[in-house]
């Protein structure tokens, strides 16, 4: 999973390449496709029509809830500032996420237990402050239009995941169509939270936090606040994800414990579609978020979270279509790179000057890293050729130069950030 990051718009969320959807409202969308394939499937699974993977499902959840809380500082029990130690606790349950899908078994009743909770007390904290805080529903009411559909919105996902949570710690209290119809509700409900969000956001424009405000106050490194940009705080759980997937293959390989090729494929394929719905980010580079691009992201998420839920389905096609990206994203970029400066080498050579230091280290980072993108594509079409091992390796050098790639970037946009300072 290559990545491609322009350098000359990395301090921020530019309008007119991302649009005017937030990640919030694209976050809610995924998590509101997500229930609503998982309530249809649902009514399969119940008469064994179809299998079903609890472990990997609960895990998906878990990276969904993770990447909000590295992104935004919201968390299931109300927003917080996002410091880093917001971050650190957000990349830890992406990693208890990420294991329940590449594991099955090892995590089951833990991953129940915390979605249960998560959902169960989550929804009733929310909810408590939703008509408590004065901001919020007490503000919101006294206004005609779409801030009373806002809190319309809010109450119904808040009452239902406390509803949802309790089923999932108490899987006996419900039978599984039940369940199924308040999954199919739950879908809709986020859907319009997503929608109201989004129309409140235009309604109410304000100006866009690419940052949180330094504080006076002095703290620990670990409670001051994440300058990150978005594109950033996305891809450092892409980077993690890679490095924990290439560090259980090898007791994989092993023998020593089970492995689901489904989690992976469908944990990939979510994260993928996730950074083209919010970015405009593909294996390819990156584009304007286009009606073709916003459709093949919600495409991907799709299969993705059939293949977490439903095991076997779709494992030979996300196999070569992650192959194929991987391989194709690699060459694409390294062309892009390369292409323009052999074919003006001759005529641009003397007048070229030398690249910063930071700049010249991210170019190096990004050439190797799509050639390692080249190596795990062709590592998806050749599993008995490339040994085990030597895939497990890719994957940790891939996310470890995605971890670099991420450091380098925010280096880049602390300096450019530093210059419009100093220019004011």
């Amino acid at each position: 999973m290559g990545q491609n990051n322009d350098t000359g718009n990395t301090t921020g969320i530019d309008r007119d390449y991302f649009g005017d959807l937030s990640f919030e409202v694209i976050i809610l969308s995924i998590f509101g496709i997500f229930m609503l394939i998982f309530g249809t499937l649902l009514f399969k699974i119940h008469t064994g029509e179809l299998p079903y993977t609890p472990d990997s499902t609960y895990g998906l959840f878990l990276v969904i809830v993770s990447l909000q809380i590295i992104v935004l500082g919201r968390t299931p029990f109300g927003d917080l500032r996002r410091s880093w130690i917001v971050i650190i606790i957000g990349v830890c349950t992406t990693a208890v996420g990420m294991t329940a899908c590449f594991i099955p078994g090892c995590l089951s009743d833990f991953v129940r237990i915390l979605v249960g909770s998560i959902l169960f007390a989550g929804g009733i904290a929310l909810f408590i402050q939703l008509c408590l805080a004065e901001e919020k529903a007490k503000q919101w009411l006294s206004v005609s239009g779409i801030l009373r559909h806002l809190t319309l919105a809010c109450a119904l996902v808040y009452i239902i995941s406390a509803v949802l949570g309790l089923v999932t710690l108490l899987p006996g209290i419900t039978g599984d169509t039940l369940t199924a119809v308040i999954l199919l509700v739950y879908g809709v409900c986020i859907f319009y939270l997503a929608y109201c969000i989004h129309v409140t956001n235009t309604t109410y424009p304000q100006e866009e936090e690419k940052y949180l405000p330094e504080s006076s106050k002095k703290r620990s490194p670990v409670f001051s606040e994440a300058a990150i940009p978005l594109q950033v705080a996305i891809i450092i759980p892409v980077g993690f994800l890679l490095i924990l997937l290439g560090i259980l293959l090898i007791p994989v390989n092993l023998g020593m414990i089970p492995f689901s090729p489904d989690g992976q494929l469908g944990l990939l394929m979510v994260v993928m579609a996730v950074q083209m719905l919010a970015l405009g980010e593909t294996p390819a580079g990156g584009y304007r978020r286009s009606w073709l691009l916003m459709g093949i992201g919600v495409v991907f998420a799709g299969l993705g979270i059939i293949s977490c839920v439903v095991p076997g389905i779709f494992t030979g096609v996300l196999t070569g279509l992650i192959g194929f990206l991987n391989i194709a994203g690699g060459v694409i970029l390294l062309l892009k790179r390369f292409g323009p400066t052999l074919l003006s080498h001759e005529k641009t050579a003397a007048k070229q000057a030398p690249l910063p230091p930071v700049l010249k280290n991210l170019y190096i980072t990004q050439t190797i890293l799509n050639f390692v993108s080249i190596g795990f594509g062709a590592s998806m079409f050749l599993p008995g050729i490339i040994p085990g091992m030597v895939i497990a390796g890719i994957l940790v050098v891939n996310g470890v130069l995605i971890i670099v790639l991420a450091s380098a970037v925010l280096t880049i946009d602390k300096m450019q950030r530093e210059g419009m300072t100093g220019q004011a």
